[in-house]
């Protein structure tokens, strides 16, 4: 797997120490000379280091990010986190990005937009590494017990549907075996009834048997 990070303070490392230990491919980029010359430094394995500017369309495509798996921005700054992700969303045609966000009171408008956003560094390292590990960059499995996974996937922007529109819970249609449970719509959750709506930046909770998993993915992501 290859992963464009944006950000390598603390967190950066964190994450490129983890994915490049899990044999990954890892290119990180900073504006400051001094981290981006501490972290030539101390990573070992298939990694670039690029000191620049994430934002910039041009640094983006020097690291690489159009042949990404998954693009990350880690700064502490969320409005450089929203315009990084943007960038590779719209720009590069990433399909996943996932974003450090500093301010919680950011996250709807993060999930607005379709960007996967998480505050815990511990859990955007956990998430890409049991994705990858799935062989699909979504949300996390939240939970599993015995043959049962309970899954938390962000909506992404949608293709076939009106994104203002939504769509009706009960029209997305699921194999035996894979239940939507319930839907987090601007931080209000509800359990799904016949007249739920469902749009992009939502969060939608599905259970699933755990041979299920990566196509009940897949049917969301596909919206």
């Amino acid at each position: 797997m290859y992963c464009v990070i944006v950000g390598g303070g603390k967190i950066g490392e964190y994450l490129a120490r983890t994915l490049l230990g899990d044999g990954n491919r890892v290119a990180i980029v900073d504006e400051d000379e001094q981290t981006a010359a501490h972290l030539s430094e101390i990573l070992e394995g298939p990694v670039l280091v690029i000191q620049g500017d994430g934002c910039e369309v041009t640094i983006q495509e020097d690291a690489g990010v159009q042949q990404a798996d998954i693009f990350v921005a880690a700064t502490g700054q969320d409005e450089d986190n929203l315009a990084a992700c943007e960038i590779a969303k719209r720009v590069f045609g990433i399909a996943r990005t996932l974003a450090r966000v500093n301010d919680p009171k950011n996250l709807r408008i993060f999930r607005r937009l379709g960007i996967e956003s998480v505050s815990s560094t511990a859990l955007i390292a956990r998430m890409i590494q049991e994705e990858a590990m799935m062989g699909s960059m979504s949300v996390a499995v939240a939970m599993t017990h015995d043959q049962i996974g309970l899954i938390d996937i962000t909506v992404p922007t949608m293709r076939n549907h009106d994104n203002d529109q939504g769509v009706l819970a009960v029209d997305i249609e699921f194999d035996d075996g894979i239940r939507l449970v319930a839907v987090s719509h601007n931080d209000d959750i509800e359990v799904v009834r016949d007249t739920t709506r469902i749009y992009p930046g939502d969060q939608v909770i599905v259970a699933a048997d755990t041979d299920l998993i990566a196509q009940a993915r897949s049917i969301i992501r596909s919206l």
